[in-house]
């Protein structure tokens, strides 16, 4: 699109602009990656303001910049530069009209879901999703961007913080294939209630056109708020599930001694054996959500299970296995923690242990869970002891020591650190050869610092 088609499109004005230039790679928040041909979004923030960067950006190889005021550099000037972001994504995927767009939604597992689809429908045709995370108002316009002719499958990942967000995203990029992994009490405080939480939730199948325009909505068959989901869409609906009836199956389901889940895959009278390179019970789940949308767009099942086999971690933090030289693994969860997410990575953990491996909690706190936080950190410190850990290090302030209380008394060792230094001294001093070691909390507890630290160790090797 050029510089003109753009200033149209967010209902802009052209400044400073000698020609209409067409802008040809992605349309970037972050000055650090501008790439020539691109175009750069000039946000206020806390600390900094994006305009400042907007003749960096030009130098680096941006055409233009999309902004609130004259720049000095070509822009297209608009009142608001997120909604003006949005407009221009929208206008974007309306162009792309042989792209099948994938939205993911959940409390859990959205964003380990959607690095699945991003490595299994690759299998079938060019495929971009969301780095990270990137699942927010500006996230999602730069992963649509992002985008080109060429894409067959764009995988969005949608967040919401309350009513009404995921159908503002779902505005941007309408998906034709909508996946809601679970509904749990990640951010209980801002939305109030489970309940609304599945209002948010459920605004991704709402935005699906119907079954014979396509539309098809894949749906947690083990979570009932999820399941009821499919009374607020036309479109076509896949069920999957482990434990209660679903359309997509995992069948005669095991754990190997490393935490790996196999599992047969079934639907529609065949089925293939999967065997994850993931770690964590969880992750079958997030594999089968994934295998039921490759499923649902028509692709063989043995091929399916195949690519779901072959997934592996990518995003940072997320349920990433290091094993350092002194025989010592450690488990990089740290880039967030909703309850149902920690107990998920718990069990993980003990069965990492199985082998008689001492398991060593390191856990920050969790956030935005209002008046319920004592509660849910007393009630996962006695999962800590639960499972037999060996070791907690509870990291942070009055809730980190509800997690101490939690576990007090049942034969963990419990140790306090109020922030990621003190933690760092007890566990480079306190970690034998051997030893599993989970590292989570919320992203603002800033554990991936310390994650990041002990396995620094030379010869550390990603299992």
């Amino acid at each position: 699109m050029t510089l003109r088609e753009i200033t149209a499109v967010v209902g802009g004005s052209l400044h400073d602009a000698v020609d209409a230039v067409t802008v040809t790679a992605p349309v970037v928040f972050d000055s650090r990656r501008v790439e020539p041909g691109g175009m750069f979004v000039a946000l206020p923030g806390e600390r900094v303001d994006g305009h400042d960067y907007a003749a960096q950006a030009i130098e680096a190889g941006a055409v233009g910049v999309l902004a609130s005021r004259p720049v000095g550099v070509p822009a297209v000037v608009v009142d608001d530069v997120p909604a003006a972001y949005g407009r221009l994504a929208r206008a974007v995927v309306d162009r792309l009209a042989q792209t099948t767009v994938v939205g993911v939604t959940g409390s859990v597992g959205k964003t380990s879901t959607k690095d699945v689809l991003a490595q299994v429908l690759p299998t079938w045709g060019e495929t971009v999703a969301n780095r990270a995370s990137n699942n927010n108002e500006l996230g999602l316009p730069y992963t649509v961007t992002r985008a080109t002719a060429d894409t067959r499958y764009l995988v969005l990942e949608m967040g919401a913080r309350g009513i009404g967000h995921v159908a503002y995203l779902t505005g941007i990029a309408p998906p034709t294939v909508s996946v809601v992994t679970r509904v749990g009490h990640a951010h209980l405080g801002e939305f109030g209630s489970v309940e609304n939480i599945a209002q948010a939730k459920g605004e991704i199948v709402e935005a699906l056109p119907s079954a014979g325009e396509g539309g098809l909505a894949v749906l947690n068959g083990d979570d009932e708020l999820v399941t009821a989901m499919a009374s607020r869409t036309s479109a076509r609906v896949l069920r999957y599930g482990i434990e209660n009836f679903a359309d997509v199956r995992a069948e005669r389901m095991s754990v190997d001694e490393r935490g790996r889940a196999r599992f047969r895959l079934v639907h529609d009278g065949q089925a293939a054996e999967v065997r994850l390179r993931l770690y964590g019970l969880h992750q079958a789940s997030n594999a089968l959500a994934a295998a039921t949308v490759a499923l649902g767009l028509g692709h063989p099942i043995d091929a399916v299970a195949d690519a779901v086999s072959r997934a592996e971690a990518v995003s940072p933090g997320r349920m990433q296995v290091t094993v350092r030289p002194d025989g010592v693994t450690v488990i990089n969860d740290a880039y967030n923690a909703a309850p149902d997410a920690m107990r998920a990575a718990l069990r993980a953990l003990h069965a990492m242990t199985g082998d008689g491996r001492r398991a060593v909690a390191v856990l920050g706190e969790m956030a935005e869970l209002g008046d319920h936080a004592p509660q849910v950190h007393r009630e996962i410190g006695q999962q800590v002891a639960e499972i037999g850990a060996g070791w907690l290090v509870a990291i942070g302030g009055a809730d980190a020591e509800q997690y101490a209380a939690g576990a007090a008394g049942n034969g963990t060792v419990v140790d306090r650190a109020a922030n990621v230094a003190q933690a760092w001294e007890l566990l480079r001093d306190g970690l034998r050869p051997g030893d599993v070691v989970l590292v989570k909390a919320a992203n603002s507890a800033g554990l991936l610092t310390l994650a990041s630290k002990l396995i620094e160790e030379p010869g550390a090797v990603t299992a």
